[in-house]
């Protein structure tokens, strides 16, 4: 049976784009499939500093419709759906919520969701002052009093983003050595308009209609406190975004698929790139490494089929 396409990539952030960009360069007949915008998660940070080739720093959104035009001008076809299935064989089959696929070779780059904090408030207050993206809906909290909880690069980019709109931004972090990389800690530190609560963690997020305040727990006293605030941003870490995929492929404990140095799954022929797969440095410029050595690993399996 032929296939309907040479490679199917789930997923259009950086990796995937990145996949389908080489792909096409190799002559592959390519076919991206992604649920929202291309570009991911790349297309909510406001800067990034360390991407080659970028001295003064880089738009997020900017580089992701430079990286989509780049692949649709080299042939990269595009459609917008959520893919919800991954059948294993020869050809493997694509089902998406806009139609099913065959394929030769898959690339899986369908990144990681943020976490949670799974706490009472959360779920009922989601875009009525609890957030996961300051870059989205920082606006909506200007000359306001708002928490970021987390202490990654993520948590101080965040913070820094809407210490320049509100009019305090509280981090609050359960230790007291924070992860985020040097530079961001001295930014953040340095900014009037933050502060840190440490030890602590978010027990329940209080308000009716909207968010009104936190019931916070210092970890190592007990000790409760209500913080009044109007918004909360959550930056705990990321699940893989892998459910879809049925447990067809070997992942590790927490979701994350594990791959070989050539970043082919457990199943030939399909390979995975960018945030979901295990051990990933959860950079921009890994994940388009990635996409780029997955797409050029399917052509070499792809060419050992004939």
């Amino acid at each position: 049976m032929a296939a309907d396409w040479d490679l199917v990539v789930v997923g259009g952030g950086i990796a995937g784009l990145s996949a389908g960009l080489f792909a096409r360069r190799s002559g592959l007949k390519t076919l991206l499939v992604e649920k929202q915008l291309p570009g991911g998660q790349l297309i909510n940070a406001p800067l990034i500093e360390y991407f080659p080739g970028s001295p003064e720093g880089i738009n997020g959104m900017e580089l992701a419709m430079s990286l989509q035009e780049q692949c649709m001008k080299h042939g990269l076809e595009i459609v917008a759906a959520e893919a919800y299935s991954l059948s294993l064989g020869q050809p493997f089959v694509v089902k998406t919520t806009d139609g099913s696929w065959t394929a030769s070779a898959v690339v899986v780059a369908t990144g990681a969701e943020p976490r949670k904090l799974e706490v009472p408030g959360e779920e009922e207050l989601v875009g009525r002052g609890v957030s996961y993206c300051a870059s989205c809906d920082g606006h909506f909290f200007a000359n306001q009093v708002v928490a970021v909880v987390g202490g990654g690069d993520s948590a101080l980019e965040e913070a820094l983003e809407l210490a320049s709109v509100a009019s305090r931004v509280i981090v609050i972090h359960r230790g007291r050595q924070l992860k985020a990389c040097k530079s961001l800690q001295e930014r953040a530190f340095g900014n009037d308009k933050i502060e840190f609560i440490w030890h602590t963690v978010v027990e329940r997020i209080e308000g009716k209609d909207s968010v009104e305040g936190l019931s916070l727990k210092n970890s190592e006293t007990g000790a409760v406190q209500s913080l009044p605030v109007s918004g909360i941003f959550v930056y705990v870490g990321y699940r893989p975004a892998s459910d879809f995929l049925g447990g067809v492929l070997k992942t590790t404990e927490d979701g994350y698929l594990t791959v070989s140095g050539t970043m082919e799954t457990s199943a030939r022929g399909i390979f995975a790139a960018g945030a979901l797969r295990a051990g990933t440095t959860g950079q921009v410029i890994t994940a388009a490494a990635d996409g780029a050595l997955a797409a050029l690993s399917a052509e070499k399996f792809i060419s050992s089929l004939a």
